[in-house]
């Protein structure tokens, strides 16, 4: 099922994203029962988040809080008054039979993010602002578990856990401002990496932390008007979203292209056929049937706690990449990788913060050698031990710092820091400089010294220095390679290039 490229160039999708991330408070959003993952099945539960007669919610000030938050990092309105209302609706996993929710007057409001784009290594990114319709709090349902098959359809038997009912959920709901897989699945990132950097949330797909449902339709290209909206659920990855949205489109517009009808409905991404397929029609908000909360009052942010909050702010993924790129004059690559992972961007910062290499910081000279040991052999150490976190290395920033001033300093070179870099990864050390010279490692930068050591490796050479006055010019890297294994790699490299290109001339 493909669409031909002449009638995929005359239509353009229409893509929004509806995403559910679950709060790592310690207790759920309206009873003081645990939120911890991975408990035994129905052992997180109280009549209250089983809605038994008589039992009244208290809404979480913790929730309220990470709301709040979470709409000011999306650059949300956030509303002075807001409530909870019930959206009736039947399924075995939710006990009430209606789901506490926020409809008409939700805690944020007419937001915005920015996702950046780069296709390769060196490329200037293509950077997009994507509106954000609403932020609301929620509460969760319980899990439905299906045995005896993978199917449901096939399934011997369902089982129920209600652990999860009542865990504190934010709905974030984009604009219709998204036009790509490819986009789709950067914004679901970028709000990864926005509520990772909140601590809100650990976004971890495979949890069911951070949950994406994508609404898509397609449109001949130049059209105002949406086509027919179809909902796709069951991606439990970036990438699963974006082949998602890639193969929804290619349905879509084969189907216009054959006459079909597009319905209205709700789809399954099936990841093992890469498709997706029908599971129901879609409602409706009238099929709900809201009305307000009865037993929740009305929610008030004043003024001073608004403020409070938002001092609170860190600072965020898209500044920290503006930062890297305007002040230390990272690629736009470079900043993505620094900055993907916060516990990564906390240890860069740290590291570019020693007093010792702070000037040639605003040249930008030692950022980029400091950022290319945290993405390199740091960052390959990390994946190869299967650490959790780079903050699990032995390697402080401190360090690093040091071992990048001494570089830069020309006290040792870059092949013996790689050759001593085991060791600082694997255990402390409290000064690289004092470790060097203990082994010996010192680099030789004494011109008298390496002149000397040059004059003996071009006596040993005669052949190759003739070969070389005779045009042969590549054999300098053979004798700055002979020089360096006479000083056990210890010969400053770029001396011993001047120094040799001197004497190799004659």
């Amino acid at each position: 099922m493909t669409a031909t490229a002449p009638i995929k160039t005359k239509y353009e999708a229409v893509i929004g994203l509806e995403t559910h991330c679950q709060l790592n408070t310690k207790t759920k959003i309206f009873s003081p029962v645990s939120t911890a993952f991975g408990a035994p099945p129905n052992s997180n539960i109280s009549p209250i988040c089983l809605g038994y007669p008589g039992v009244l919610p208290v809404l979480n000030e913790k929730v309220l809080e990470y709301a709040v938050k979470a709409g000011l990092a999306l650059n949300c309105q956030i509303a002075p008054y807001s409530k909870f209302d019930r959206k009736q609706y039947f399924y075995p996993d939710l006990p009430k039979n209606y789901q506490i929710s926020q409809y008409d007057l939700p805690i944020a409001e007419h937001g915005w993010l920015e996702i950046e784009l780069v296709d390769k290594k060196g490329a200037e990114p293509t950077r997009r602002k994507i509106g954000i319709t609403r932020l609301h709090m929620e509460e969760d349902a319980g899990k439905l578990v299906h045995g005896g098959s993978d199917r449901l359809s096939g399934s011997t038997h369902s089982l129920v856990d209600f652990n999860r009912a009542g865990v504190p959920l934010l709905e974030i709901v984009s604009e219709p401002d998204l036009r790509s897989g490819e986009e789709a699945a950067e914004y679901g990132r970028e709000l990864r990496r926005i509520v990772r950097y909140l601590g809100i949330s650990d976004g971890n797909m495979q949890e069911g932390s951070l949950r994406c449902d994508v609404n898509i339709s397609v449109r001949p290209v130049g059209q105002e008007a949406f086509g027919v909206k179809v909902e796709i659920k069951n991606m439990n990855s970036f990438s699963s979203i974006q082949k998602a949205i890639d193969y929804e489109i290619e349905r879509q517009i084969k189907a216009i292209a054959d006459g079909e009808p597009i319905y209205q409905e709700t789809r399954l991404w099936e990841e093992g056929s890469q498709r997706t397929i029908s599971m129901r029609m879609k409602e409706g908000s009238s099929d709900y049937r809201y009305f307000p909360e009865p037993d929740l009052p009305p929610i008030e942010v004043s003024k001073k706690q608004l403020k409070q909050w938002e001092s609170e702010l860190p600072e965020l993924p898209a500044r920290k990449r503006h930062r890297y790129e305007t002040e230390l004059g990272l690629s736009a690559y470079d900043t993505r990788v620094l900055t993907d992972d916060l516990e990564v961007s906390q240890y860069f910062d740290r590291a570019i913060s020693q007093s010792r290499i702070s000037d040639a910081i605003a040249q930008g000279i030692n950022a980029k050698q400091v950022a290319n040991w945290v993405m390199g052999d740091i960052a390959a150490y990390v994946n190869s031990e299967k650490l959790d976190s780079i903050n699990d290395i032995a390697l402080k920033p401190e360090t690093l710092a040091e071992l990048v001033g001494l570089i830069e300093e020309g006290t040792i070179s870059g092949k013996i820091a790689k050759e001593i870099l085991p060791e600082l990864l694997s255990k402390p050390v409290d000064s690289v400089k004092k470790l060097v010279e203990k082994k010996g490692l010192i680099q030789i930068s004494d011109t008298g010294e390496l002149e000397k050591m040059i004059d003996e490796v071009i006596a040993a050479h005669p052949k190759e220095v003739e070969q070389f006055r005779n045009g042969k010019t590549k054999l300098k890297g053979f004798f700055v390679g002979q020089v360096m294994k006479k000083t056990s790699g210890r010969a400053d490299p770029k001396v011993t290039n001047q120094l040799l290109g001197k004497k190799l001339q004659g």
